[in-house]
């Protein structure tokens, strides 16, 4: 018996919808609006397999990652050269020059 009941309250929900369904389409502003919610979702479905792209980027950049990593293990560290002193070697050169030439 509760079946019977149950399936009877499935089908007045289902009537019910159908109903609702009828009475928007009949609402002057419901074709926009139907209109509108197609082309959401077909930009949604475009989001969606960028989305999916991204994954396999972010695995690329991981592989390349890892593989920048093992090479700068195995790259010899050089010295640092201080920069300060650089930029004051050039200086000093240049401030001698103008006194050799007079």
């Amino acid at each position: 018996m509760a079946e019977g009941q149950q399936k009877d309250l499935l089908s007045r929900l289902a009537d019910a919808g159908e109903d609702a369904i009828n009475r928007l389409s009949e609402i002057p502003g419901a074709a926009r609006f139907t209109d509108a919610a197609n082309s959401m979702r077909a930009r949604v479905d475009e989001l969606q397999k960028r989305v999916r792209g991204l994954d396999d980027l972010e695995r690329r950049v991981e592989v390349l990652e890892a593989q920048v990593a093992a090479l700068t293990k195995t790259a010899k560290p050089k010295a640092a050269r201080p920069a300060s002193s650089s930029s004051a070697s050039s200086s000093a050169s240049k401030a001698k020059k103008p006194s050799a030439s007079s």
